[in-house]
């Protein structure tokens, strides 16, 4: 596992699409309890209003109140030339009230590179002393054969969103909804998902997966949410403000699990101390295997504040 650069613990159940064109809707952003918003230059802006929404994005940056929310802007792909303009003049405008890059369509680990060398340069610059972390969007065929050294790549990484839409064509599956349920028998991105998941855990950074683009429909997204939590992902993308409460639950423990598992972890405790192994707990055994499960519970309980 490679060194990763210190930084805050995020939470990462949510993440909200915000385009980076729209003042109106980067306020909104700023004002809703949602763990994580990104402003959007790339699919969200029309390639000639991009250079106008670097403007916007760094005024919303530097004078809206986001509070305890991540905030986050992607770019363009690293093959565009829009790519290196967006990261001078977003990072060298607001780099002290922006948190993390998105990467779109990087396809191997020289993508992610390129881009954290870019941003050394430019935090040296200016003097940032707090590194600003990336997240890379595996949206390629060529991105998934290269993931396990797309998420070793940097330090600076810190996790890898699924994005289904622009994979979906890369592979030539027949889908018309992106994120959309397609009639397959089963989870259609079941590979993909746990491919890019054990990538990410072998690494130590998160695993999120990406939009649904029906936000009329809460209930498929919520499928797919708990399809992706099951997998051992940690939050799942929102198009809509809609979908934001429905992510956030989804992947969140519930308070009974919560207590159960301090209790579980004080009785394990107290039998380490009386120099067992295991202990008998409402009519289960607890190990150290089980410890491993009860500890994410309560490290994801204490992050959310439960």
């Amino acid at each position: 596992m490679i060194t990763k650069y210190p930084h805050p613990p995020r939470l990462r159940r949510c993440q909200l699409s915000v385009p980076g064109s729209s003042e109106k809707m980067m306020n909104k952003a700023a004002s809703m309890d949602v763990d994580y918003v990104f402003l959007d230059l790339e699919d969200a802006v029309a390639p000639d209003k991009k250079k106008e929404a670097r403007g916007k994005i760094v005024e919303a940056l530097n004078t809206l109140d986001f509070g305890r929310t991540t905030r986050c802007v992607r770019i363009n792909d690293p093959a565009s030339h829009f790519c290196y303009g967006d990261l001078i003049e977003v990072v060298s405008g607001a780099g002290r009230n922006l948190d993390m890059i998105i990467v779109p369509k990087v396809l191997d680990a020289d993508d992610v590179l390129f881009v954290d060398k870019l941003l050394s340069q430019i935090e040296k610059d200016l003097g940032l002393e707090r590194k600003i972390g990336i997240e890379c969007l595996i949206e390629e065929v060529e991105a998934m054969m290269n993931v396990e050294r797309i998420a070793a790549s940097t330090p600076r990484l810190e996790g890898l969103i699924f994005g289904m839409g622009d994979y979906s064509a890369s592979q030539g599956v027949p889908i018309t909804s992106i994120g959309g349920e397609s009639g397959y028998p089963g989870d259609i991105w079941h590979y993909q998902r746990t491919r890019m998941t054990i990538a990410c855990r072998a690494h130590g950074i998160d695993a999120v997966d990406g939009p649904f683009g029906d936000f009329s429909n809460p209930e498929a997204y919520r499928r797919e949410a708990t399809r992706a939590a099951t997998l051992g992902m940690v939050g799942k993308w929102a198009i809509h403000p809609s979908q934001v409460a429905v992510a956030q639950e989804v992947f969140s423990p519930t308070q009974a699990q919560v207590d159960e598992a301090r209790e579980m972890y004080a009785a394990f405790e107290k039998a380490l101390s009386e120099g067992l192994g295991a202990v008998q707990f409402k009519g289960q055994m607890i190990d150290i295997a089980s410890v491993r499960h009860i500890r994410n519970i309560v490290q994801r309980a204490d992050a959310i504040g439960m």
